[in-house]
């Protein structure tokens, strides 16, 4: 007797992120390509890294480093980045225990989350925020709490985040600079989080994946400055912001031992290691520490060189950029257009990609500002400002 089989049938999938679609980057950046416009959208840079840094890459492999590292990182990497913070910050983490080398920011912040919250914990994010926290917080089963930003200004208002915290409340997370505004947290809005929290169990999940990027000689101020916040907080930062090298997907986490233990637990099974030739030539060229404490200089001639343009050539009204790679601007002045009009119509119609800072927040909320990016050739700027100069 022969079974009849019915046709090959694929199951029905319920999706675990049904706000999830097509993003406002992906859409700028395919409008961009189509329309051959500078695209000043995507956050990372259209120039090359230091060619010293491919040599010792190159050198890595030539080496035989091509096979799996230890789980945390090489120690030779970490023992730089925990020299690198306790130099800059003040704080020494232990390089075996404390920090771990990871594929990248974002890997870093979902491991964080997922390492600290459970079913029914909520998390409080600041919003406008990157675009990964809130899938993130879902996937990990917490419930997302959404605490504006001062709209303008985008400074925290304390009174929001004391109100936020609640018994359920597992963790916040805290980016500075931030992305999208380009403003810094200062050392007394550190020292208020520091106070508020001081009485809860609430962990930190702070985004400093901009830490070198600060202008007109102020300083990042790191939750490791802070042995508050130190205690509590998952720090994570990226080498591929830091030395032009993206698509190298390498940052790292530092914590204090325990909860580096449960970190390094989810870290372990969602990634395991981060690729081997990177790390030795990361650890090696971490030696010389010119790279990262020129940042700032680097990216100031740019944001300084974009902004002159801006005030020259259109009517934007420029938002400060504290730090970071982005210039926000105000289009009041310029169009009746929605942000995310706006956007569209630039790119299609005046060549220039951007990005609609409404796309940064949960319920869409449109106060007429929209960011650039300045991570860019200096030509590729010019080219920018000569097409905006038509608004």
């Amino acid at each position: 007797m022969s079974t009849v089989l019915s046709a090959p049938r694929t199951p029905e999938i319920t999706t675990k992120l049904p706000a999830v679609g097509t993003t406002i980057f992906t859409v700028m950046s395919a409008l961009a390509t189509e329309k051959n416009a500078v695209n000043l959208g995507q956050g990372f840079p259209d120039f090359n890294c230091d060619p010293k840094l491919l040599e010792d890459v190159t050198a890595a492999m030539a080496a035989g480093h091509n096979q799996y590292p230890p789980m945390p990182g090489i120690p030779a990497l970490r023992e730089a980045i925990a020299g690198k913070i306790a130099a800059l910050y003040g704080h020494s983490y232990n390089a075996a225990t404390e920090i771990t080398v990871t594929a990248g920011a974002t890997q870093a912040i979902i491991t964080a989350i997922l390492a600290v919250v459970r079913a029914g914990d909520e998390v409080i994010v600041l919003e406008p925020c990157y675009d990964s926290y809130v899938p993130n917080i879902e996937l990990a089963g917490g419930s997302v709490v959404r605490v504006p930003l001062t709209p303008g200004t985008f400074r925290p208002d304390f009174d929001k985040i004391a109100a936020a915290l609640s018994p359920r409340t597992r963790a916040i997370i805290v980016n500075t600079p931030h992305n999208p505004s380009a403003t810094i947290w200062t050392a007394a809005e550190m020292r208020k989080l520091e106070e508020l929290l001081a009485p809860t169990d609430v962990f930190v999940i702070a985004d400093e994946v901009y830490e070198h990027m600060i202008y007109d000689g102020a300083q990042h101020e790191s939750v490791a400055r802070f042995p508050g916040l130190a205690a509590r907080s998952f720090i994570v930062s990226s080498f591929g912001k830091t030395y032009h090298v993206t698509g190298w997907k390498v940052g790292y986490v530092a914590a204090p031992a325990p909860l580096m233990a449960e970190f390094r637990k989810v870290h372990q099974f969602n990634v395991f290691t981060v690729n081997t030739p990177m790390q030795h030539a990361l650890a090696q060229y971490m030696a010389d520490p010119k790279p990262y404490l020129e940042l700032p200089a680097f990216y100031q001639h740019k944001r300084d060189l974009f902004a002159a343009g801006l005030a020259e050539k259109t009517r934007f009204k420029l938002l400060r950029s504290e730090g970071s790679y982005f210039q926000c601007v105000d289009i009041s002045a310029v169009s009746d257009l929605s942000e995310a009009d706006f956007c569209l119509w630039l790119t299609s119609e005046i060549g220039v990609a951007a990005i609609p800072l409404s796309a940064f927040y949960g319920n869409g909320f449109d106060q007429r500002v929209v960011r650039f990016c300045f991570a860019k050739k200096d030509e590729t700027l010019i080219s920018a400002l000569d097409r905006l100069a038509r608004l």
